[in-house]
């Protein structure tokens, strides 16, 4: 017999004929989600590219009305008047000085502070963490005159210490830090308590380790946040010497604010910085944030 067969109630029956296959679906190079997300993400970036394209313009086309959308050619006045303002280089520097100090100490006292709370057991610790978290709800415009009251005690208003000491640790990355200790499984730690390792011993060879993620994201976003401040160093800073890029940007679009091209020539060299690191931590900012929150 030729034909494929079955036996079924004692009788012999062809078997069914194999379903016709179904046809194969187009699909694209790409999520579809990126037909939605790229044109959101260009219409974000629009004022990132216009202001490029005005530092690279002349006075008189930034000033025209209609404003040009495109420049005519590329003019460097605009940055070379900045970079040959003599204040501006010190104006830089002063704000690196304070984004990495505060970077640096949010990282040491973040990941103490964090992994007291996530891992030790004291009276009023829960309390305590409480408490701190709440002070992440109360605006800056009520604290800042204790604050500056604490700086003129301590001697340091018009000095970069008063920049400095306020964000030597916020709550934001001590609960940060926290979040991520708790995804991390104890037996690793138990496991070096055997071999007698002290609990700091353990925090800086197992834990930091493995919390990468979570420490970039705090660097980025204490970064951000210290390089883009402008009101307190408004109320702290008094001698020019000691200004920030924020508040020394502010200053010069104020005495030059004809000079257009200078002005963004320099919110340009402002942005730089930010962006790099940004750009630099985006998938550990991402990794960080999605596994930060996975335990409470």
């Amino acid at each position: 017999m030729t034909a494929t067969t079955t036996r079924a109630s004692g009788a012999l029956r062809p078997a069914p004929a194999p379903a016709p296959a179904a046809p194969r679906r187009r699909r694209l190079p790409f999520s579809g989600w990126h037909l939605l997300l790229a044109p959101l993400a260009l219409l974000f970036a629009l004022p990132l590219v216009w202001l490029v394209l005005s530092s690279v313009m002349s006075n008189a086309e930034i000033n025209r009305f209609p404003p040009a959308l495109w420049p005519s050619g590329i003019h460097l006045d605009g940055y070379r008047y900045v970079l040959g303002n003599g204040m501006f280089p010190r104006w830089f520097a002063n704000s690196l000085i304070v984004s990495a100090t505060a970077v640096a100490s949010n990282l040491v006292l973040g990941s103490l502070g964090g992994y007291a709370f996530a891992r030790m057991r004291f009276a009023g610790s829960r309390v305590l963490l409480v408490l701190m978290l709440a002070t992440m709800a109360i605006p800056f415009q009520l604290t800042m005159i204790p604050t500056f009251l604490v700086m003129k005690r301590l001697g340091l208003i018009d000095t970069l210490g008063a920049l400095i000491v306020p964000s030597l640790v916020t709550p934001f990355a001590v609960f940060l830090l926290r979040q991520f200790f708790l995804s991390l499984p104890r037996e690793l730690e138990e496991a070096a308590w055997i071999d007698g390792c002290s609990r700091l011993r353990v925090l800086f060879r197992i834990v930091l380790p493995l919390s990468r993620p979570a420490l970039s994201t705090v660097a980025v976003l204490t970064f951000l946040s210290t390089w883009n401040d402008l009101t307190w160093p408004l109320i702290a800073i008094n001698h020019d010497t000691q200004y920030t890029l924020q508040l020394g940007l502010t200053t010069f679009q104020g005495q030059h604010h004809t000079q257009w091209a200078a002005v963004m020539a320099g919110n340009v060299i402002t942005v730089l910085p930010v962006l790099l690191a940004f750009l630099g931590a985006q998938k550990s900012f991402i990794r960080s944030i999605t596994s930060s929150g996975l335990k409470g």
